[in-house]
């Protein structure tokens, strides 16, 4: 076959099926143009999925009579001014949309330049235009997309459900409301408005936080840290989760670069890095950041839909992002998402968990109870023991010293596991082993950083017996295991013996210990164990090391632990990124027995 030029149309079809994916893609498309054009409202209107209507509304620039009429000319475009790609400063710029779109739908756009007097219509179908006429409108641009793909049949086979391709517009639409806060937005989705969102005046750490709780709701508002760095011309702003705040995906990392919102691989792993153990695995936190960047240091012409960047210099972003956030994570202290207080209170109010508890709790018919509850109920009331040996001796009173504190004072300990304290105005629930586990880590890993792990020498060193390979992993790995502390040697094939220890472990358990570490050597082949996994091998050290669930303490251990978290950096989960405490408010709880 001869090789030929294809015809106009043809190529706006192909074009097309880059640009053009779904209904989302084009209410993308047209929403780039309108902030381009310098909107300040935006009004978005969808029926059908998309594919009936799309209608994209907003106060902009407008055009006049001539641009109008090239608008809709494949590669024709106001914003390359000196036809320069290394200083793009819009979000649109191909000249690739509005001609794809028309190619596969019924296109019509209305505008009135800003300043104008009169306003003017073009419509195209399928790639074929329809002369220019005036039209009635006020400044700005109204751009009407309907029966999206009527052109191209083949391509509503790959169409999900009206409801799936909503939600999709529907995620377009609030990324780029979070990507641009001093622009209103609205979306209606039928005859119903679904999102109503008023521009925010000027200043992003100060009032942005209102549109990013409507978008991410009120958990993330509470739980946001907020982030500003700047480095040589780069600046990095925005709020960070908690890393307690944490969700099955990635969906909830909106990154924005220059006004762009972006999916982009590099950011996303630096993302994961920055928060290393904090975050348990398999779960992303939630965060919003704005990165700005001369335009010279980022290539955004590598991808039709312009979600993908390249910078010139990824370590520099890298290292930015990390300080950045590590700094706004590590000003948390101990704090931990408040949504795990309301998930609690949840599971406990009406209608929610256990039926029998509810039923024995709430039910006025007082039916029978579990557990021969009933016969208790019904004995003569007894007289309250004495407090167990973990309190005696230990100040009761709400008002003593300690509950002045942020994690307030300890009250009791629950199955050898759990400490209850208490605030001025809540009640605090700690995981002693957890809590405990990220307080080693943390020591460990400021000694290693500080010159080295202080040892302590056993009296009598003990032998431990491996499988064989385990035995020489550890024996190959003991310059590596010194510098954290652990002295060890090979005795033999299948054995090791230890003779000094982590002084910060204590009086651990040395066999299940030297197991675990045993697996970690085995996961990285050859050397560089402290290069590749010294995390991971301390926060094993470190969960060997800490206070054991079923351990009883005395009042001053378990206040001395709180105080110890309060004054440690990331307690506020452990080294799984499981929270170490939960904290109730006393108005919660007086919900729960119907006192307010």
């Amino acid at each position: 076959m001869a090789i030929r030029q294809l015809p106009p149309n043809l190529v706006n079809r192909i074009a097309a099926g880059e640009v053009v994916e779904r209904p989302a893609s084009v209410v993308k498309e047209l929403i780039e143009n309108a902030i381009d054009a310098g909107a300040t409202r935006i009004d978005i209107a969808a029926t059908g999925g998309g594919l009936s209507l799309i209608r994209v509304v907003d106060d902009g620039a407008g055009m006049n009579a001539q641009d109008l009429v090239l608008a809709a000319e494949r590669h024709a475009t106001s914003k390359l001014s000196d036809d320069d790609l290394t200083n793009i400063l819009t979000l649109g710029f191909r000249g690739e949309a509005l001609p794809s779109i028309a190619s596969v739908a019924r296109l019509n756009i209305q505008s009135r330049a800003r300043g104008a007097t009169e306003a003017f219509e073009v419509a195209v179908e399928g790639g074929r235009k329809a002369p220019r006429k005036p039209a009635a409108l006020n400044e700005g641009t109204r751009v009407e997309v309907r029966d999206l793909f009527y052109a191209t049949p083949a391509r509503l086979k790959f169409m999900k459900t009206e409801r799936a391709e909503t939600a999709a517009i529907t995620d377009v639409v609030k990324r780029l409301a979070l990507a641009q806060p001093a622009i209103g937005f609205s979306l209606a989705v039928g005859d119903t408005t679904t999102l109503r969102l008023e521009p925010c005046p000027p200043g992003l750490l100060d009032h942005a936080l209102t549109r990013l709780g409507r978008i991410l709701g009120q958990d993330f508002v509470k739980d946001a840290l907020p982030v500003h760095f700047s480095r040589n011309r780069i600046t990095l702003e925005g709020f960070a989760g908690l890393p307690t705040l944490h969700r099955p995906n990635t969906l909830h990392h909106h990154l924005v670069v220059n006004g762009r919102p972006v999916r982009d691989k590099l950011l996303t792993g630096t993302i994961r890095a920055a928060y290393g153990d904090l975050v348990p695995a398999g779960r992303y936190p939630m965060l919003v950041l704005f990165l700005t960047v001369p335009p010279d240091e980022v290539d955004v012409n590598v991808h039709p839909a312009k979600t993908e960047l390249r910078f010139r210099d990824p370590n520099d972003i890298r290292s930015i992002l990390i300080a950045a956030i590590r700094a706004a994570l590590a000003s948390a202290g101990h704090r931990a998402t408040s949504s795990l207080a309301q998930a609690a209170l949840q599971r406990m109010a009406p209608g929610n968990g256990d039926q029998n508890v509810q039923r024995y709790i709430w039910d006025d018919a007082r039916p029978a109870t579990p557990n021969g509850f009933t016969d208790q109920a019904q004995a003569p009331h007894a007289q309250l023991g004495a407090p167990s040996a973990d309190m005696r001796g230990h100040d009761m009173s709400p008002a003593s010293e300690d509950a002045l504190y942020p994690l307030g004072a300890a009250r009791a300990q629950v199955s050898d596991t759990f400490i209850i304290s208490e605030t001025g105005d809540s009640l605090v629930i700690i995981d002693q082993h957890a809590a405990h586990e990220r307080l080693v880590y943390e020591r460990l890993k400021r000694a290693f950083t500080n010159g080295g792990i202080a040892r302590q020498m056993l009296l009598i060193p003990e032998v431990i017996e491996l499988e064989p390979g385990a035995a020489q992993h550890i024996a190959a790995a003991a310059p590596e295991l010194e510098r954290l502390g652990l002295v060890v040697e090979p005795f033999g094939p299948s054995a090791i013996v230890v003779r000094e220890m982590p002084a910060l472990l204590g009086t651990c358990a040395i066999k299940p210990l030297i197991s675990d570490l045993a697996d970690e050597v085995a996961a990285e082949e050859g050397s560089g164990l402290l290069a590749k996994r010294l995390d991971h091998v301390l926060s094993t050290m470190a969960c060997h090391g800490s206070v054991r669930a079923g351990r009883r303490l005395t009042p001053e251990e378990m206040n001395g632990l709180l105080r110890d978290m309060e004054t440690t950096p990331f307690t506020g989960q452990c080294n799984h990124g499981r929270p170490t405490y939960v904290e109730l408010k006393l108005t919660d709880i007086e919900k729960l027995f119907q006192r307010r």
